[in-house]
């Protein structure tokens, strides 16, 4: 059975459009193409 209390103490809202936004362009995570390069640029360096 759901606890209504307890699921509303752990409630927390979601973020607003822009507030996401700014969330997720604002956290600085590596894609595959950003290790390539960098794996491209060592494989330069040993050179």
């Amino acid at each position: 059975m759901i606890e209504f209390e307890e699921e509303i103490k752990r409630y927390k809202p979601s973020l607003e459009i822009s507030e996401a936004e700014d969330a997720i362009y604002n956290n600085d995570l590596k894609d595959v193409s950003d290790i390539m390069k960098e794996m491209i640029e060592e494989i330069k360096d040993l050179k």
